[in-house]
């Protein structure tokens, strides 16, 4: 079985081709780690043609980390600062990594530092990242806590491509979650959290089936049964 992923961009046009039965990924986490579980089952069920080779994390306590151990995945641990940003040499270490472990996708699942150097080069369009909103609305921290703040009716989360940009990449797919009145950062965060896992999925899934083609700020979600 061939799986050919193809990720199509203005100015330019590419054709990236997986010679493989499964989309490797590595899942980039600084916290929990409950989307990084739902991808993993989720490939482990067989609901998408991909599995979970790594999970890379800048934080030694990260509960991401004991759940990949426990998963039975790879760990890899990132020595870097207290201060925010990723400093290029990690970055390039990162990409050897990714490279050693023959990585196709990489999955940031509340990864808490902004990419800006080796890795968006070497994985142009092979990055998501799922966000707490309803882009572009409330990018940045606090995206949940800036809904509730704002008054807003409806948020939700977004899967999107990621760039040079703050949560400005090309979006794949996105979820609403109405907001109660009686809705705290908890109870609203429990809600989206929910539709998170089940976007996310859905979004690596279409990645790894070849069904993803970026048009300049657009991601067309192309049909199964389109001639690619």
């Amino acid at each position: 079985m061939e799986v050919k992923c193809y990720i199509r961009s203005f100015p330019y046009s590419r054709e990236y081709r997986l010679k493989k039965k499964s989309c490797n990924i590595a899942v980039m986490a600084s916290g929990t780690g409950t989307n990084f579980v739902a991808i993993a089952e989720a490939c482990h069920r067989g609901d998408i043609a991909a599995r979970v080779v790594c999970l890379i994390s800048d934080r030694p306590q990260a509960p991401a980390l004991q759940r990949a151990r426990s998963l039975g995945i790879a760990t890899h641990l990132i020595e870097l600062p207290s201060k925010p940003g990723l400093p290029s040499d990690a970055e390039q270490e990162l990409v050897m990594f990714c490279r050693s472990r023959e990585v196709d996708l990489i999955a940031l699942a509340g990864f808490m530092r902004i990419l800006k150097g080796p890795l968006l080069t070497e994985f142009e369009g092979r990055i998501m990242n799922i966000h707490p909103s309803l882009l572009p609305s409330f990018k940045g921290l606090r995206g949940i806590g800036q809904a509730l703040d704002y008054g807003v009716k409806v948020t939700g989360c977004s899967v999107h491509f990621v760039d040079r940009s703050v949560d400005g990449g090309a979006i794949i797919t996105q979820a609403a979650v109405p907001i109660a009145e009686d809705d705290t950062e908890d109870t609203l965060a429990e809600k989206i959290h929910k539709e998170e896992h089940r976007i996310y999925v859905q979004a690596i899934g279409l990645f790894a089936q070849g069904r993803l083609r970026r048009e300049g700020r657009r991601t067309r979600i192309l049909s199964a049964s389109d001639d690619r």
